[in-house]
């Protein structure tokens, strides 16, 4: 068995650690050596993509939301829903993450960075959320930190909290769709969710294609009143 080879590594705000490891033909993403993100378990990142953006195709100008790089998944799926004349903005916290893209995973995501729909901000995603004016974002994709239960940085906890929330509600236009991944079910945030004013569709999603159960949960809200 091939051992696990650390690529590279760098240090959140919080001063906790951040490492990249490939193996075989895989690439592995760890926080403090506890297990984050994995290139062989893509499919519930594609799969928000594909339920945040599938009333989006043919339409002209939509502009969508992802928070979080990770390893590109949901950037190289939602780009293949979107036209020509889209714009995809992504927040990412960790200059080191993007690098990481357009290096050791440059063939993974098929150098979709350079993609010229595609609008990097180096930011903290609940930041660039609470400044974006009314009624911008057709959808925002939300795959930040664990989901709801923060485990990379405390402060990506204020995504999920009522704040968040109600800065999600005001960036989206009217008929748009949030969808937060979660590493797990999170009925509190669910509830939530609800009580936000969101019609809310929690969604099990499986972790790689040929998977037997879904383990993983993708929470789709619909904000009440933006039809």
């Amino acid at each position: 068995m091939k051992p696990l080879i650390t690529l590279a590594q760098a240090k959140t705000a919080d001063g906790a650690e951040i490492t990249l490891h490939s193996k075989d033909t895989h690439f592995y993403l760890r926080i403090n050596r506890e297990p984050l993100m994995a290139t062989n378990a893509p499919e519930s990142e594609k799969e928000m993509a594909r339920i945040g953006c599938s009333a989006l195709e043919g339409k002209p100008k939509v502009r969508v939301l992802i928070g979080g790089l990770g390893f590109g998944f949901t950037l190289r799926q939602s780009l293949a829903l979107v036209g020509k004349d889209a714009e995809v903005h992504v927040a990412e916290l960790l200059s080191e993450v993007i690098e990481w893209n357009r290096t050791f995973l440059s063939d993974l995501n098929a150098g979709c960075l350079d993609d010229p729909r595609v609008h990097i901000h180096l930011k903290d995603v609940f930041t660039l959320i609470a400044r974006t004016p009314p009624g911008f974002y057709d959808a925002i994709l939300l795959d930040v930190d664990n989901g709801p239960s923060s485990m990379v940085l405390r402060d990506n906890a204020r995504i999920y909290d009522r704040r968040g929330l109600n800065a999600i509600t005001l960036a989206l236009k009217p008929g748009g769709r949030v969808v937060f991944w979660s590493a797990s079910p999170d009925a509190a945030f669910a509830r939530r969710l609800a009580k936000s004013g969101f019609i809310v569709q929690v969604v099990p999603a499986k972790a790689h294609a040929q998977a037997k159960r879904k383990a993983h949960t993708l929470f789709v809200a619909d904000p009440k009143g933006k039809d």
